[in-house]
């Protein structure tokens, strides 16, 4: 939707490393003001320095997404300093796994405070702040693109609660499309669904105040936290590759951002249970060894 980068302006959450951090960066080689939010105030702090340094205006705030006055004090103060923006990347995340009923009430409140309600906020704050630019300006235009996962399209096991939050990401996002198009030809939104690509995820519990111990979690929950690390880690698409990704969909305008085109196959698969209404199939039909080492660790067994 965007064609023309100089002296527009992007707020960027989750700003301070990964797919936050490498947007920023072409964000400022294309001449862009840059609002960056992290909740790590290091991480934050050093990113600014690197833009700045790069020559882009700067606003630094260190938020806590999940939390509705933080927000609504970054929307005012964007307001304040450059005006609607007019590229807003809803992407702060975090993770957790282990089997859906051992996590608790905290779990939850954490990841779906981050990863849901952290892009709920970003859209309910910006979107009308971009809706009025478009109004008074016919030659504003505008793009939202949210975070979700390809967790978000499929359902692997050890792993529901953030399937469960970026499933709603999807949901929300698709529709946010849809709603945009009833009252406007000026804004539009592209859903960004990575696989496995090395960013600081698989450690964001560092910036949670309540973490547990490794004592304190379940044999699910530390068997999914290696897995976890293992395939992010190993991934060979860079974030870089990825944020270069977002903003030609924002260009062409193009909803779907994938970092690894070829796992739809297994996305198709599950549709076509639901449509044919079928059991969920095998999420490891393609890779049997993952599930069978994934049940007989759980299980307690020689896999």
């Amino acid at each position: 939707m965007i064609q023309d980068f100089v002296g527009k302006t992007a707020v960027l959450t989750g700003a301070g490393s990964g797919f936050g951090l490498e947007c920023a960066r072409i964000g400022a080689a294309r001449g862009m003001h840059l609002v960056l939010v992290d909740v790590q105030q290091d991480a934050l702090d050093a990113a600014q320095a690197e833009m700045e340094a790069a020559g882009a205006q700067v606003l630094a705030r260190k938020v806590d997404v999940s939390n509705a006055a933080q927000m609504e004090q970054l929307a005012a103060d964007v307001k304040a300093r450059f005006g609607a923006p007019h590229f807003v990347f809803n992407n702060a995340g975090v993770g957790a796994g282990g089997l859906v009923w051992e996590n608790s009430v905290a779990d939850w409140d954490w990841v779906l405070g981050v990863d849901l309600m952290g892009v709920v906020h970003g859209v309910r704050l910006f979107t009308p702040m971009m809706l009025e630019a478009a109004a008074k300006d016919p030659s504003y235009r505008g793009h939202i693109t949210n975070t979700a996962s390809m967790a978000g399209l499929l359902t692997a096991p050890n792993m529901g609660i953030y399937n469960a939050a970026k499933a709603a990401v999807v949901s929300l996002t698709e529709t946010l499309y849809h709603d945009l198009n009833l009252v406007t030809d000026q804004i539009g939104a592209s859903l960004l669904c990575p696989y496995f690509v090395p960013t600081g995820i698989t450690s964001s519990e560092r910036n949670r105040q309540d973490a547990p111990q490794a004592a304190q979690l379940t044999k699910s929950q530390l068997i999914g936290q290696a897995m976890s690390n293992k395939a992010v880690s190993s991934g060979k698409i860079t974030a870089g590759e990825i944020a270069h990704r977002v903003f030609d969909a924002i260009s062409a305008n193009q909803f779907y951002v994938f970092s690894h085109p070829k796992a739809l196959g297994n996305v198709k698969s599950r549709m076509d249970a639901i449509v044919e209404i079928r059991n969920p199939p095998d999420p490891f039909a393609e890779r049997p060894e993952i599930g069978v080492g994934l049940r007989a660790a759980l299980r307690g067994e020689a896999a």
